[in-house]
C-alpha cells in the first residue's frame, strides 16, 4: 500500500484550533477503506481520536466530540482532521491510519504529526 503521509502538526495556544491533513493515495472509499486518527499522548494509552467511513460517516472519541471534526476530500485522497478549542491535556503524535471497512482496527499507518499546546 502506498504510504499515508500526515502533516499540519505545530504548535497551538490552548483554545486554539489547528487542522491536520493526511495524503491517502490508494486508500479510495471505493474500494471500501475507512481511515481515522489516532493519538499517542505521553503517558497514555493510544487513542482513537475520530474515524470516518465510506459513507462519509463519521465517529468521534468522547473526549473530542463536539471539538475535533473529521472529513475526506475523496477525490483528492485527502482526509483533515479540524481541531477546535484544543486543550492543554492534547499534544500528542496524531497519526492517520486506514483500514477495511470490515475490520475493526487499523492495519495502515503513517509516520505522524507533532502537536503541541501552549497554556
Amino acid at each position: 500500500q502506498a504510504p499515508l503521509v500526515e502533516s499540519g502538526g505545530s504548535s497551538v495556544q490552548a483554545g486554539g484550533s489547528l487542522r491536520l491533513s493526511c495524503l491517502a493515495y490508494g486508500y479510495p472509499s471505493k474500494w471500501n477503506y475507512c481511515h481515522g486518527w489516532v493519538r499517542q499522548r505521553p503517558g497514555y494509552e493510544r487513542e482513537d481520536v475520530a474515524d470516518i467511513n465510506n459513507a462519509q460517516v463519521a465517529t468521534y472519541a468522547d473526549s473530542v466530540r463536539g471539538r475535533f471534526t473529521i472529513s475526506k476530500d475523496s477525490p483528492n485522497n485527502i482526509l483533515y482532521l479540524q481541531m477546535n478549542n484544543v486543550k492543554t491535556g492534547e499534544p500528542a503524535m496524531y497519526y492517520c491510519a486506514a483500514r477495511r471497512c470490515y475490520d475493526s482496527t487499523y492495519k495502515w499507518w503513517g509516520q505522524g504529526t507533532q502537536v503541541t499546546v501552549s497554556p
